[in-house]
């Protein structure tokens, strides 16, 4: 006795054409801080968060961080972890990168550290201002 099999058919998804997703503003912030980084000098992932205008995001910066938008021109490598470490999936290019900028960097085992980026005035640029947090600022928080 045969066994009777329906034939298989593509499930039926309605194809629809929409506008590009627009990015998040916390994504933008991020990308724009990041771009804003000079040549030679590098930020680690709290401090692109406090430029993109959120203190503590550091994480958050992280995420973004891997979630590069295609076709545009974003300094990547210029961005690391706290102390200067590399992000470990993309040591060895980011370390090029740098090396590239003037900046060195320093390998112990499989860790990649910033040793020394140079400074605006040896370079020749002026620094990119850092943002000043409530606190730097003379003003108490709100929790007390």
């Amino acid at each position: 006795m045969a066994l009777l099999r329906r034939p298989k058919t593509k499930p039926r998804v309605k194809q629809v054409e929409s506008a590009p997703a627009k990015r998040p503003p916390f994504s933008e912030a991020v990308w724009r801080a990041v771009r804003a980084i000079p040549r030679g000098q590098v930020r680690s992932y709290s401090q692109v968060a406090l430029y993109a205008g959120r203190p503590g995001a550091a994480r958050g910066v992280g995420r973004e961080m891997t979630t590069l938008p295609s076709g545009q021109e974003v300094p990547w490598w210029r961005v690391t972890k706290a102390g200067g470490v590399l992000a470990s999936t993309v040591a060895h290019e980011q370390a090029k990168r740098l090396r590239a900028e003037g900046v060195e960097v320093e390998q112990r085992g499989q860790v990649f550290r910033v040793k020394r980026a140079p400074e605006p005035s040896e370079r020749g640029q002026a620094a990119v201002p850092a943002r000043k947090t409530a606190a730097a600022k003379g003003k108490r928080s709100r929790g007390g």
